[in-house]
């Protein structure tokens, strides 16, 4: 399981033209699942991002999470993080999670996320989307279980 997790001062998902999610302030999580993922590592990883010290305190330095600065969460399922370019040009998708194992662990992703306390938007499994955000500092960080 990977989260591409960008601290964010908004986000947006859009579908079809129409808004499938928004956020002020918090983190945009983009997620992509491979077949050997359990709803285990989904809450250790929505543990993890909720609480990841990425944002600043009184004194400029990260170090408080998304749960202390009361933000929100977009998640986005993005099989694409899986993608393999290390042969050719073309990448390789097969580490993939199939959609039928992939779309249970994003809902559960979602869910831990809600049990937390965090205001999650989301996009739609499977759907062609198109992600606006303005990412502060930048910061991106990657996690991976």
């Amino acid at each position: 399981m990977r989260l591409l997790v960008q601290r964010v001062s908004s986000a947006r998902v859009e579908i079809g033209g129409a808004c499938a999610g928004a956020i002020g302030a918090g983190l945009l999580v983009l997620a992509g699942f491979t077949a050997g993922d359990t709803l285990e590592k989904v809450a250790v990883l929505a543990d993890k991002c909720s609480h990841l010290r990425i944002f600043e305190d009184d004194a400029g330095k990260m170090n408080r999470s998304l749960l202390d600065v009361g933000g929100a969460a977009l998640v986005v399922s993005q099989f694409t993080l899986y993608g393999d370019a290390s042969h050719g040009r073309r990448p390789d998708f097969t580490a993939a999670a199939r959609p039928e194992i992939a779309e249970p662990l994003y809902e559960a992703l979602l869910e831990e996320f809600r049990k937390q306390g965090v205001e999650t938007a989301c996009g739609r499994f499977g759907a062609e989307m198109r992600v606006s955000l303005v990412n502060e500092g930048p910061v991106t960080v990657l996690l991976e279980k």
